[in-house]
């Protein structure tokens, strides 16, 4: 996966500057989230060896554009522009959704948090496999009858901030609205658990913020990407 960065980076001519400024952004918002408790209404807290785990240990504080800067390339091949600060680390976690009939939910007295209204999936060059949300993304958007204006917060995965810098830059989002507490280069990307934890995290937003539409996204190995939208159900 690595590779994929490097290429990306030399591809589009992300310089590392511009990836430590956007692993920056995440690591800051993280450690802010972090100090506020933002993620307590998603996380839920376990006990190990007697001791309550409920908040992320993985969340790294203080981080600076200098501090950044001097981390060493992570990967000995391409331009060597990716490092351990402006990458998603290797994390473990487990996260849950329940995807069910609106029927069978009011049956069973479930609290609705959103509606699922679709999603999409393209492929790309495989070497360039972490740009597929600026395909993903607007063919979604397409389906649903929505422009990117309508969405009020995005949650788009930062595997590496090569791929997430250009993805920005590309769909032209205002970065406000998207990881608005963080993404995966702060919280670490457990593979086969990251798609849900942005659900989770982009609908606890959307009630934050008495806000309606979430898109999320990423990218897949081997050259996929995908995007799907949800409604916060609190909203009309």
């Amino acid at each position: 996966m690595g590779w994929t960065s490097e290429m990306v980076a030399t591809a589009y001519d992300i310089s590392r500057e511009k990836q430590d400024q956007y692993a920056l952004i995440s690591h800051s918002r993280a450690e802010k989230a972090l100090e506020d408790g933002t993620f307590a209404d998603e996380i839920i807290p376990v006990e190990i060896q007697g001791k309550v785990i409920s908040v992320d240990d993985t969340i790294r504080k203080g981080n600076t554009l200098e501090s950044l800067s001097k981390l060493k390339p992570a990967f000995e091949w391409g331009d060597r522009r990716t490092t351990a600060g402006n990458a998603s680390g290797v994390g473990d976690g487990a996260a849950i959704c329940i995807l069910t009939q609106r029927r069978f939910a009011e049956a069973e007295g479930m609290e609705i948090l959103g509606k699922f209204v679709g999603s999409a999936f393209v492929g790309v060059e495989p070497r360039y496999m972490g740009i597929s949300p600026i395909a993903a993304i607007p063919k979604v958007l397409a389906q649903a009858g929505l422009n990117k204006e309508d969405i009020d917060v995005f949650e788009i995965n930062e595997a590496f901030a090569s791929q997430f810098a250009y993805c920005v830059e590309q769909l032209q989002i205002p970065i406000e609205k998207i990881n608005p507490n963080g993404g995966s280069i702060a919280l670490t990307h457990p593979l086969g658990m990251t798609g849900v934890r942005q659900v989770v995290t982009g609908l606890a937003e959307l009630r934050r913020r008495d806000a309606k539409l979430l898109c999320t996204s990423m990218c897949i190995g081997s050259g996929m990407g995908g995007a799907a939208i949800f409604v916060n159900e609190a909203r009309p």
